[in-house]
This record gives C-alpha cells, structure tokens and sequence, in this order.
C-alpha cells in the first residue's frame, strides 16, 4: 500500500502539470487574438470609406437636382397662388387689422365679456371708423375739387413754361391733353371694359366680405387657430413653431401699430406747416401723407411732391420751398427718431432692404405687394434669426449621446476599487483553500 501512494501522487502531479500547460496555452493564445484586435482597430478605423456624397461630380449633381426641384416646388406654389388669390389674399389682408386690434379685443375678453361680442364691436368700429375716414376725405376733396383743378392746371402750366424756357422743349396744352383722354377713352371696347368693370368689382366685394369674416373669426378665435396649427404640426417641432408664431405676430402686430403712429404724426406736423403757410388743400393733403406713411419711404415722399407741387402753383416758388423743407425736417425726424423707437424694434431692416422689398412687392403684387412687402420681409428676417439663434444652441450644448459615450469610455473609479477589492478577496479565498 506504501509502495502505491507514491505512484498515486505522481500520476496526480503529472496530470496537474499536464493541465497548467494546456492553460498555459490557451492563455497565451487569447493574448495573442486581443494583440491583434487591438492593432487592427485602430487600422480599421482610419481605413477611409469611399461613397458617392465624396466625389465632387456627385456631389454637384445632387445639389443641382436639389435646386431644380426647389425652383419646380416654388413655381407650383406661385401658380396655386395665383389661382386661389381671391382666397388667400383676404386672408391675408385680414391679419393685418387682427395685429393692430387683437391688444384691443383681448382687453375686453379679459373683462368678461363674451368673445363673439368683442369680436363684432371691434369689426364694426373698424369699419365704420375707416368709412367714415374716407367719406371725410371725399368730402373734403370734394368741396375744394374746382380749387384743386385750377391749382393743377396752374401748376401744369407753370412747370410746362418753365421747361420751355429752360430746354426748349414745349409740352402740350391741358386741353390738349384733355382731349388726347377723350379719343383714347372712345377708342376702347366699351363692352370688354364694362365686362372686366362688373368682373373686377364682384370680386372686390367678394374679397372685402370674406376679409370682414375672416378678420371677425381672427378676433373671436385667435387662439383656437393657434392651437389647431401647432396640433397638426410634428411633435419634435411644436416648441419652435410657437415661439416663431409669436415673433411673427408680435412683428406684424408692432410695424403696423407703429406705421400707424408714425403716419398720423407726419400728418399733423406737415397738416399744421401747411396750414401756417397758407398753403390750399391742407387737411386733403395732410390725409394723403397719412396713406402715404403706410408705404414707407415711397408713400411719405410722393405725399410731399404733391404738396410742393400744389404749394407752388398756388404761392410760387418761395412757398413751394418752404413746403419742401418742411417736408425733409419732417422726413428727417422721422427717419432719425421715430422710425427707430417706435418701427424698428419691429422690423430691424435697413433702408435699402426697405426699398428693394417695396419695389419688390409692386411690380408683383402693385399696391397690394407694397403693402405687405416691408413686413413679410421683417417677418422672413425673424424667422431666419430664430433658426441661427436654435443652430447655435445646438452647437454650445453638448449632445447627450456623447456624454453616454464618455461616460462608457471613463468607468467610474469606484467600481475599479470594487472590482479590485472583489479580485482581492478571491484571492484571499483561494489562499485559504490551498
């Protein structure tokens, strides 16, 4: 039996140590296979990809096919836009009374009374009020109309003597011109003429009746629209459609409150010169600089030739300047003083930006496209402030998903002590069982 134990505990240690090199084996093989991952990683990571988007003649087809269907989505859209002018024009047109009056309307809801109610006092002395602004300006011109003729016959006459005398060159006579009017009227197609005359004024009625409905329901249910918008809109883009709804209201509201403002008071400061001056036809004329001011730059400076040109064919050339300086100091301060405290807030838009939106908006649209050109293009450029402003946020702000990658990449020094406390007392547990 002493003779076999030997045998027994060598065969064990040969099996043991049979087993520790088989181990050992392995070992070194899974090192080698994590040598190899670890260097070819890297070489796989910088091995460069190859795609369509990086060669330079894809990349130009893409953006040209791009732009050409951008410039087909835009005439579409032009065309649909033509056709349906007498619905979206209105409606568009009856925003802009909704801005100047919504302060107005929200003040009475806010005291109780009912939306539908508001909605309907509001429209109605609007109505009544921009009526009667226009029968009061008929009715002046009116009673002075034999003046007016006379005065620009006047100042026809003057100026055609004046250019005579100057350059030599002789313009026709008034009656000529009168006269010229007449053939030309008798030469058109009275039946064409009377069909578009009906035609165009069924339409002009058309409009004004659903811009009336329409701007009541902006009064009564301005919120619910709002609301119904952003419910249609995605959801990831909600937030950002209502933030940008509300500078733009805020925008159309201000320029035209604003416009507003500053119109009335050239017109009482140019009225109240014109008057101390003795210049005829003041209250008319201190009227047209009022609806010239809603045009801005282009409305205020034909308001002031007509009443340089009036003040000289009724005062001479002494008034006439007087007039005219009158109507720069006016300019002047409104460009410098009230433009921007009370318009630019608004807008922010500089002159030349103002002049070529104008002109823009009239070969398109004429005194329509004049009208709501200067706030569409305010409007464009709070848009566009509003998407730099998110794009610059979304590049100061780390992204999340960069944190987690960080944070996978940097474990917790913690759980190293852990785990190496943990390998410790596996170790310690080991040591016992030998």
């Amino acid at each position: 039996m002493s003779e076999d134990q030997p045998e027994g505990v060598e065969h064990h240690a040969r099996k043991a140590s049979r087993h520790a090199a088989t181990a050992e084996r392995h070992a070194d093989a899974v090192a080698g296979e994590l040598t190899e991952a670890s260097v070819e990683a890297p070489l796989m990571e910088a091995r460069p990809t190859i795609g369509l988007s990086d060669h330079r003649l894809a990349r130009a087809g893409v953006f040209a096919w791009a732009t050409i269907g951008l410039v087909l989505l835009l005439l579409a859209a032009i065309t649909v836009l033509d056709r349906f002018m007498l619905v979206w024009v209105p409606l568009v047109i009856a925003l802009l009374p909704a801005a100047l009056l919504s302060p107005v309307s929200e003040r009475m809801k806010a005291r109780g009374l009912p939306p539908a109610l508001v909605a309907a006092v509001v429209v109605l002395a609007f109505l009544f009020g921009f009526i009667g602004l226009l029968i009061a300006l008929g009715w002046l011109i009116a009673n002075e109309l034999t003046d007016i003729v006379d005065t620009l016959q006047e100042a026809y006459t003057d100026i055609s003597e004046w250019i005579d005398d100057t350059w030599g060159i002789s313009l026709p006579e008034v009656d000529e011109l009168l006269d010229d009017i007449q053939e030309w009227a008798m030469d058109l197609d009275i039946g064409d003429s009377a069909q578009q005359a009906a035609s165009m004024t069924v339409e002009v009625i058309s409009g004004l009746l659903l811009g009336l409905v329409a701007l009541f329901f902006y009064l009564k249910d301005g919120d619910r629209i709002a609301q119904f918008v952003l419910d249609i809109t995605p959801h990831r883009i909600r937030d950002d459609m209502a933030e940008v709804g509300r500078r733009l209201w805020s925008t159309i509201g201000g320029y035209f409150r604003g416009q507003i403002v500053v119109a009335a008071v050239d017109a009482v400061a140019i009225g109240i010169g014109l008057v101390i001056l003795g210049v005829p036809l003041a209250a008319p004329l201190a009227l047209l600089v009022f609806f010239g001011g809603l045009f801005p730059i282009v409305g205020a400076f034909t308001a002031g030739a007509v009443a340089v040109l009036i003040a000289l064919a009724d005062g001479g050339l002494v008034i006439a300047l007087a007039v005219l300086v009158l109507n720069i100091v006016v300019q002047q301060a409104e460009g410098n003083l009230l433009e921007p405290l009370i318009v630019g807030r608004a807008t922010q838009l500089h002159p030349l930006a103002i002049l070529a939106a104008l002109t823009a908006g009239a070969v398109s649209l004429g005194i329509l496209g004049a009208l709501l050109a200067v706030p569409a293009l305010a409007c464009v450029v709070r848009v566009t402030g509003y998407v730099l402003e998110k794009d610059i946020e979304r590049n100061i702000s780390p992204d999340p998903s960069d944190e987690l990658k960080n944070g996978d990449d940097d474990p917790d020094p913690d759980s190293d002590s852990d785990s190496n406390g943990d390998d410790e007392d596996e170790d310690a547990t080991a040591t016992g069982r030998d």
